[in-house]
């Protein structure tokens, strides 16, 4: 098997035009309808774009969504690697870790339906998230010099309880999901940040 080397092909101006066009629309209409309502056909109509150009961007309804949660994926991302401390460069290790823990909770929870409308019918409920996550949770914590062992297993073991709770929401009924935050006092964002920032701080002893 061959394997390509060199830059991936550049997108074409008019190709990235059209995909930034659907992925606006689509936003609005997610805003607009709900995740629900929006359809291949409607995000086209809306688009003023042929429905074959939706079918080739995304490939599936699911597809939408999957394009919807990279680009926001990639945003949060620019974020944590050049953005304002202490979620970018420039805090103490530790407290960079505590505010991706909690930052990251809140962007997942914050997508959920978006997520639910990502997976493709009898597809695996993943966020793909150790891509990211994991290596720069293992980076803090080498810059931290907490004296622990094995901090690549750490790191995976703390990758788990970050993305796991929000994973597990995503795999609930959104009814059943409700319930939950109801059991929170309403904020089941906060009960989940607060959580990874005690667990964080004990790691840490502070």
């Amino acid at each position: 098997m061959d394997v390509p080397f060199g830059k991936p092909p550049v997108e074409r101006a008019d190709a990235a035009r059209n995909r930034e066009a659907l992925l606006c629309t689509a936003r609005a209409m997610i805003a607009e309808l709900g995740t629900e309502r929006v359809t291949m056909d409607g995000l086209a109509e809306r688009a003023g774009l042929g429905k074959g150009t939706v079918f080739r961007r995304f490939g599936t309804r699911a597809g939408i969504f999957r394009a919807l949660l990279d680009a926001e994926e990639k945003c949060f991302q620019a974020q944590v690697l050049s953005g304002e401390p202490p979620l970018g460069p420039g805090a103490d290790p530790v407290d960079r870790l505590i505010a991706y823990g909690r930052e990251r909770t809140l962007f997942l929870l914050a997508r959920q339906d978006i997520a639910r409308a990502a997976i493709e019918r009898k597809g695996p409920v993943t966020t793909g998230a150790p891509v990211f996550t994991q290596p720069h949770i293992r980076m803090l914590l080498g810059q931290a010099s907490l004296g622990l062992r094995d901090l690549d297993t750490l790191a995976f073991q703390l990758t788990s309880a970050l993305e796991g709770p929000p994973l597990v929401v995503l795999g609930m009924d959104p009814s059943t999901a409700e319930q939950r935050a109801e059991r929170c006092e309403g904020d089941l964002g906060t009960a989940l940040a607060d959580s990874w920032q005690a667990l964080v701080e004990r790691l840490a002893r502070r």
